[in-house]
């Protein structure tokens, strides 16, 4: 098993520095701004890091394909099991709980950095999960469910702390990627309330972070739902897209 530490806060990024305070032994540090992402742009805060880099990014770390992965922590360890997923390795999982589950279990943490491992052999094959773009997302939230993660106030433009506009786009629903794991950290494994089976459904929040989290709650309640990496801060980085506020959709 190859074990990866993705530890990242909205407001701070990437934290090699809480890793470094304790992991659990033999994990390694994923930085999800540089090896689980490209450098923001048009395509978003986020956007999909390209095959070669996150090639690169998986062998340092020692993934291969003939070994589970298992990352955590929270909504970044959701989105680096979506991205390995997306570009095909076969065996992702997500620590249910995180690094909290693992402490109240007993487990062990370590300080400092990790021997190094063996390069991995993981190569990137990109495809293997569904995907919106702009266009697709838009045409999804009127003929199919596009669910928007973030927190109510940001889906309703009450409030926007990180893009430049609030509100959402046109057509998508509201269910905040939190109701999604309880007060401990732990997925549901409810189903989406009003979600009619065989519906076609994507997910988008801010970044494409978030949305991930609300992809892998999904498909832990039998739902196939595609990722829109882009989310809302690509999809305000074109002035003529259209934006709504408020409760409806």
């Amino acid at each position: 098993m190859t074990l990866l530490d993705v530890r990242w806060e909205l407001a701070t990024g990437p934290r090699p520095d809480a890793y470094a305070a304790g992991h659990i032994p033999g994990a390694v540090f994923i930085d999800l701004d540089s090896e689980l992402a490209a450098p923001p742009g048009p395509r978003g805060r986020h956007p999909l890091p390209d095959a070669d880099t996150f090639t690169a990014a998986m062998r340092r770390a020692g993934v291969t394909d003939s070994r589970p992965v298992v990352l955590y922590d929270g909504m970044a360890a959701a989105r680096g099991w979506w991205v390995l997923r997306y570009y095909g390795h076969p065996d992702v999982r997500v620590l249910d709980g995180g690094l909290a589950a693992w402490v109240d279990a007993g487990g062990a943490l370590t300080e400092g950095d990790e021997p190094a491992r063996d390069a991995g052999d993981f190569t990137a094959d990109p495809g293997h999960m569904p995907v919106l773009d702009a266009a697709t997302a838009a045409i999804l939230a009127q003929t199919g469910v596009l669910l928007d993660a973030r927190a109510p106030e940001r889906y309703r433009g009450e409030t926007e702390p990180i893009d430049p506009v609030g509100g959402h786009i046109p057509g998508a629903r509201n269910a905040p990627v939190t109701a999604d794991v309880d007060p401990a950290g732990r997925f549901r494994r409810e189903p989406v309330p009003d979600l009619d089976p065989g519906v076609s459904v994507g997910v988008y929040c801010g970044s494409g972070v978030s949305a991930a989290q609300k992809v892998l709650a999904l498909e832990l309640a039998g739902i196939r739902a595609a990722l829109y990496p882009g989310s809302w801060s690509e999809w305000v980085s074109d002035p003529t897209r259209p934006v709504a506020t408020g409760e409806e959709p």
